[in-house]
């Protein structure tokens, strides 16, 4: 996630520290550089913290009045007694340079409140769940994919995880494994990487809309589209959720609304 360009459309106003009961200071556990730029780290988690797989909260450094607050989405579990995070390192950004100089043991603050509709439970019920990501974008899908219920409530799991260079393909290990940790299951995950920039990386190399247009996602997940059973989430930049808005709504995907569930949900990223 891009910290410091990011903006949510379906939260509050960011919290300020002049109120301080609506956060929590908390203390930074670890750190994992994936790139110079690109890091997962975690803290400590709020006794009374609750959220749903796919939610973000605010995150906020820096001192008294000149806090800086940002949105990221939760990656941990929402059995884990930790909050895990990922984050871009924007040069010069507000929030950004202060992530930089973070250590272990320092503190951040956290809001007591979880926002957003990224969540299974906004879908109808169906058979096959996609999750399409770009950078960033996977930190909700893992939260998700951390969920034993999510295994039990789905055949196939379908994670598209498109990066520029294959050192951002964050979780690779973890995200490969987990068939084996939540074995034995009802659902079957079929992880499909995808690096753009670097030939021969994978073996899709096309931007996500570009794949699922002309079918060769579809055909490399071994699973075709089905309104009646295909239910899909998107989380990345904004482009990324234009286009494929756009597509599958040609298709007749719907979101939810009015607390009708639908076929696809969305998270626009900056």
């Amino acid at each position: 996630m891009n910290a410091d360009t990011e903006s949510r459309q379906d939260g509050p106003a960011p919290n300020s520290a002049a109120n301080p009961a609506k956060w929590t200071d908390e203390t930074v556990l670890a750190f994992r550089a994936w790139t110079p730029t690109l890091l997962t780290f975690r803290s400590t988690r709020p006794a009374a913290f609750r959220f749903t797989p796919g939610h973000y909260t605010r995150l906020g450094l820096g001192a008294d009045d000149a806090a800086v607050w940002r949105p990221y989405s939760m990656a941990s579990a929402v059995q884990d007694d930790f909050l895990e995070f990922i984050a871009v390192l924007v040069p010069g950004g507000a929030f950004s340079e202060q992530l930089r100089q973070l250590r272990v043991g320092d503190s951040l603050r956290v809001d007591k409140a979880a926002y957003g509709f990224l969540t299974v439970d906004q879908l109808a019920p169906g058979k096959d769940l996609w999750l399409l990501a770009s950078g960033t974008g996977l930190g909700p899908f893992v939260s998700i994919l951390r969920e034993p219920t999510v295994w039990q409530n789905f055949e196939r799991l379908i994670l598209v995880h498109s990066v520029r260079h294959s050192a951002e393909l964050a979780w690779r290990e973890e995200i490969t494994a987990l068939p084996d940790r939540f074995a034995p299951t009802k659902a079957a995950l079929r992880y499909l990487p995808i690096v753009t920039r670097e030939p021969g990386a994978t073996a899709l190399a096309d931007r996500i809309p570009l794949l699922l247009a002309d079918g060769r996602l579809e055909a490399a997940a071994a699973s075709p589209l089905s309104l009646a059973g295909s239910r899909l989430m998107v989380c990345g930049n904004p482009e990324l959720a234009k286009e494929l808005r756009q597509t599958l709504s040609a298709r007749g995907y719907a979101t939810n609304r009015r607390g009708v569930p639908g076929q696809m949900a969305f998270e626009k990223y900056w």
